[in-house]
């Protein structure tokens, strides 16, 4: 297979017949979606791209889809703002509660349990029914099942339905952790669909969800490694620490890097990144910021 040079950085790019291909036969797309997840996958496996902190960043993006399919007005920077603030003993209100999904999904290998910190309100025993009974046929017709389970018990439960297909997905490829491509691709319209238009619902959105992927792990793979560039010029103590935070984290408060000791030499430290381009103020505000890579 052969790929189109990328112009910033050196991870390969879908090839240009599954990115603008006009599928319209069924077979025609789930060939692509297909093709798709294989590019995935190899990207998936390649060292320089921060695993971890894609996995952040297509969460945030599967809570801002989620926030559309319930017809709330939270976006991505309020949803960020709703959990990095959070104290002990806070509310991080409903659309705070499904980010807060979203991101606990992502954080562990896949398993009841973790599927259960997840979704707190799902019995772990359901959990494992549903995931157990999408356990025949290829991939994406597993996770369309999960879909269509979930939505016949629980039809206002978009959130939950759609995780535990990207985790079903998730398994069904051999994949360690769940890894948000329905979350951020299904639209809300998909989720009144079942049988073969979900199917095929859901391998479209496989691929619209690949390609945004993979583009953020390019755009990802670039900034961290600059950020490891610049990483031998920190002196400050507990500098190493902190920038582990940020390799793993779609948004870092300052509070949050206590291996510096102090609020104001967090500060300083975010301050520092920014001036020497490797991590972004993500709020635009003078106070509370939020830094990220």
């Amino acid at each position: 297979m052969t790929y189109a040079a990328d112009s910033f950085d050196t991870l390969p790019r879908l090839p240009t017949w599954v990115t603008s291909a006009s599928a319209e036969t069924p077979e025609d797309v789930a060939f692509l979606s297909g093709a798709a997840l294989n590019h995935l996958h190899l990207v998936l496996n390649r060292e320089d791209v921060p695993q971890t902190l894609l996995r952040a960043r297509l969460a945030l993006r599967a809570a801002d889809a989620s926030m559309t399919h319930q017809g709330r007005p939270e976006r991505a920077s309020e949803l960020r703002d709703a959990v990095a603030f959070l104290q002990p003993g806070d509310s991080p209100g409903p659309a705070g509660e499904v980010y807060l999904s979203w991101r606990r999904a992502i954080e562990r290998p896949v398993s009841v349990n973790a599927l259960h910190r997840a979704l707190p309100d799902l019995e772990p025993d359901q959990i494992a029914v549903w995931l157990d009974g999408s356990g025949q046929g290829a991939p994406v017709a597993r996770a369309a099942a999960v879909v269509e389970a979930v939505l016949t018990d629980r039809p206002r439960d978009h959130t939950g339905a759609v995780l535990l297909a990207d985790a079903t997905l998730a398994q069904a490829l051999g994949w360690s952790h769940v890894t948000s491509l329905l979350g951020l691709s299904l639209k809300r319209g998909d989720l009144r669909k079942s049988g073969d238009e979900l199917r095929l619902a859901c391998h479209r959105a496989i691929t619209t969800g690949v390609i945004e992927a993979t583009r953020q792990a390019a755009d990802l793979s670039r900034r961290a490694a600059r950020l490891r560039e610049v990483a031998p010029k920190l002196r400050a103590k507990g500098a190493e620490e902190a920038v582990a935070v940020f390799l793993a984290s779609d948004a870092v408060a300052p509070t949050a890097l206590t291996s510096l000791r102090s609020d104001r030499a967090a500060r300083r430290f975010c301050d520092r990144l920014v001036a020497l381009g490797a991590v972004r103020e993500l709020t635009g505000r003078d106070t509370f910021r939020l830094y990220g890579v």
